[in-house]
């Protein structure tokens, strides 16, 4: 796939695939059984309702209006009518039961099938996140939790409802009138063909929808996200280009469903207005021979509604059952994704202190090529050591197995002589801490963000934490303080400002372990040497692990560790290293010539 990305539609359900997604859906739904049985109780008997209007119509015309063969009976045609609208009322209200009691279940399902959704992607490891598009990754949690919205607020109880009463009407009609109903299996062929095709050709073309959908989103995400690259390169055309071409996609996947939907739907109308031709001309004709009344006939006209006007809305309801199924595929796909990084049983806590050990390390993400060869490395408890090297060596990679974000495929990083594979994940976290590059901010207040460290702490705990950095004074200078809104991802704040509270965050985890992933490459003159002075204070009786872009911040460890084609391939203080005269030697060299170089202005 090329950086614009080619729209490779997602495999469609086969039906054993569909059979599967339908069990799965059923036993995720046996919280709610209770309420299911009472609810299908209630939807049986409002398709009692409507199936008992006709028979009342039929004695009404047979037993109360006047014929050759009686003078008709005015009290029974009353009671015809008055018990009509009795049960059209009861109908009325047994539907509006079955509504509050399905819109329950479904939304109740929604709802948790939202929060197990979030659950388990927030369980899963960094490899999934940099393999899955963000766009693709939020359809699941919006278009496509939406996509089920429809079935389960008024889809659930028409499919359900329009069963039982098609189910019925056929027994009815089999049981008034053999004659009559076999007129009616004249319609039966068309429609039976029809809707095989109709499944088989729908279930591809919403497959395709929810594709073109996410894809679209992507686009959308990715854009938006970028905009400052995009807008500072004057790329604004080329992107509009892009996502016109993935709207366009959208469009035309849109339009292919309407025109499948446009030749089916008009069978299916088609095929009432003949069956309503075929009873009253057929009906007509047996009732001169005396086999069945007129009443009957009406009958099978009322009921001929009760058996196409199910199959037409069981038809259009197929479109949201198989947008919401190929939407309920996708959403199971995330779900049965594992972690590659687990706890294991009976997890132990990791010790507050001890040495640092990468032992015989190798690193392959996912099935490519190691990026980290047979790598060794002792880190002493509270030592600081610096990994350099160049771009893509694998120094970030060596710091992430060493934070377990990932494991090693082979080897093993052990700290204070348990290997991270054997510790509960929250003693790992609350022990190990990693400040990134970029200090990543969420909306809410300075101290809400400052928070995320440690969530149980207290305002004096975080006003604590700001104090040991040296920081409180400069953020309390704000107009609101502590308090001060950051904004979406902080936008309110200098990048040296969000790093500043990237690391209160870890002053206020106050971890044993110290990983810094870069975090001063990216500051601005005003804040550099407010942040290399805060991280002093927090590296200071800490085990701490450096990603060095600056070879004077690596030059202030106790080693270096010099990371060159996934192998560490040098390790000592920075004077060794230099007199060593090998790769750091040459780096520190090039770094060195760089910062001497006066800059043109």
């Amino acid at each position: 796939m090329g950086w614009w990305g080619d729209n490779v539609p997602e495999e469609t359900l086969s039906r054993d695939e569909a059979t599967r997604v339908v069990r799965r859906l059923l036993r995720m739904l046996r919280p709610w059984r209770g309420l299911i049985i009472v609810s299908v109780i209630v939807l049986m008997l409002q398709a009692g309702t409507l199936l008992a209007g006709p028979l009342l119509v039929k004695h009404g015309i047979d037993a109360g209006l006047p014929s050759a063969h009686h003078p008709g009976d005015g009290g029974a045609l009353d009671l015809s009518v008055v018990l009509y609208l009795a049960v059209a009322f009861l109908g009325f209200i047994l539907g509006r039961i079955a509504i509050v009691l399905v819109a329950r279940i479904g939304e109740g399902f929604l709802r948790d099938l939202r929060n197990r959704l979030f659950g388990h992607m927030m369980s899963l490891s960094l490899d999934y996140f940099e393999t899955e598009k963000t766009g693709k990754i939020v359809a699941r949690m919006t278009s496509d939790i939406d996509a089920m919205e429809e079935l389960v607020s008024q889809g659930l109880v028409l499919f359900v409802m329009n069963t039982f009463v098609f189910l019925g009407a056929i027994t009815v009609v089999l049981i008034v009138s053999w004659q009559l109903a076999l007129g009616i299996l004249v319609i039966v062929p068309p429609v039976y063909f029809g809707s095989r095709w109709f499944r088989r050709v729908s279930n591809k073309a919403y497959l395709e929808v929810r594709d073109t959908i996410s894809t679209n989103l992507s686009t959308l995400q990715e854009s938006l996200e970028g905009v400052r690259v995009v807008q500072a390169f004057g790329r604004e055309d080329a992107f509009t280009r892009k996502f016109h071409r993935t709207n366009e996609d959208q469009y035309h996947a849109n339009m292919t469903t309407v025109r499948i939907s446009s030749k089916y739907f008009p069978i299916i109308e088609y095929a009432g207005v003949a069956g309503t031709a075929v009873i009253i001309g057929y009906g007509g004709w047996l009732t001169t021979r005396g086999v069945v009344t007129v009443g009957t006939v009406a009958a099978f006209v009322l009921w001929l509604n009760s058996l196409f006007e199910p199959i037409n809305q069981l038809s259009q309801l197929y479109n949201t059952v198989q947008s919401s199924a190929a939407a309920l595929a996708k959403i199971f796909g995330v779900l049965d994704t594992r972690p590659t990084v687990r706890q294991r049983q009976a997890a132990i806590d990791l010790p507050s202190s001890g040495t640092v050990e990468v032992d015989h390390v190798t690193f392959a993400y996912g099935q490519n090529e190691p990026v980290l060869h047979d790598v060794s490395l002792r880190i002493a408890d509270g030592e600081r050591i610096a990994l350099v090297g160049p771009t893509g060596a694998g120094k970030s990679t060596l710091a992430k197995l060493i934070a377990r974000f990932y494991d090693p495929v082979a080897g093993a990083v052990r700290v204070g002589g348990a290997d991270l594979k054997d510790v509960e994940f929250i003693s790992l976290r609350r022990r190990i801490i990693v400040v990134p590059q970029e200090g990543f901010l969420f909306a809410g207040t300075l101290r809400d963000n400052v928070r995320v460290g440690r969530p149980e702490a207290t305002d004096a705990d975080v006003e604590e934490a700001l104090r040991v950095l040296g920081l409180l004074d400069r953020f309390a200078a704000f107009p609101e303080g502590l308090e001060t809104e950051v904004r979406e991802r902080g936008s309110r704040l200098s990048a040296g400002e969000r790093q500043l509270v990237s690391l209160a965050r870890a002053a206020l985890a106050d971890p044993s372990v110290l990983i810094l992933d870069e975090a001063t490459s990216n500051l601005d003159p005003g804040t550099e040497h407010a942040v290399e002075r805060a991280l002093e204070r927090l590296m200071e009786g800490r085990t701490t692990v450096v990603v060095a872009h600056r070879l004077s911040t690596a030059a202030r460890a106790d080693r270096i560790g010099v990371v060159f084609d996934g192998r560490l391939a040098e390790l000592g203080s920075h004077d060794e290293l230099v007199a060593k005269d090998g790769h750091y030697a040459e780096l520190y060299r090039a770094w060195a010539t760089h910062q001497a170089t006066p800059e043109v202005a």
